[in-house]
């Protein structure tokens, strides 16, 4: 690769590498699992940053991909063990926004990595149906009804949210 390629790989790692941090913690959970799928799909990139026209976008899909299809196969995700489950604040602290943040993200991690990317690009990213379709390369009736079991699921793992004001409209 070219010097200057090398320079604009590192000023755009240098630039977006945070952001895109920060979407792959969203959908892992784990710092350390975002981390690697960042690297990952930073890695894949520096090969062919030259074709590339349009790098953040295409590394976000590269991001959600992997992490998908990183999914399917048990055998290719890492097992975190403990002697002990951790402990959950209960009680009058269950409603401190900080309680409710923390609630809301372990149950996400509960839902399917595919439902799970949905989501995050829906409501964190804040992309259209359209738009999510294409990054995950599925129809928009699959995105649709992702995003409608998914949030399903999280109002009844999370009740304790105020659903009213949800992106659909707090429908049940």
């Amino acid at each position: 690769m070219e010097t200057s390629q090398e320079a604009e790989f590192a000023a755009f790692v240098t630039e977006r590498a945070h952001t895109l941090l920060k979407t792959a913690y969203a959908l892992t959970g784990d710092r350390h699992a975002a981390e690697d799928l960042v690297q990952t799909a930073l890695a894949k990139a520096f090969a062919r940053w030259r074709r590339i026209d349009e790098p953040e976008p295409y590394l976000r899909r590269m991001i959600y991909n992997d992490f998908v299809s990183g999914r399917r196969s048990p055998r290719s995700r890492a097992e975190i063990t403990v002697a002990k489950p951790p402990d959950h604040a209960g009680g009058r602290y269950m409603e401190s926004d900080t309680a409710l943040r923390l609630l809301l993200r372990d149950a996400l991690q509960t839902l399917p990595p595919r439902q799970r990317a949905v989501l995050i690009l829906r409501y964190f990213e804040d992309l259209s149906v359209e738009e999510t379709a294409a990054v995950l390369s599925c129809r928009q009736g699959t995105v649709a009804s992702q995003a409608s079991r998914a949030l399903a699921k999280l109002r009844d793992l999370v009740p304790q949210l105020d659903w009213s004001s949800d992106p659909v409209g707090g429908r049940r």
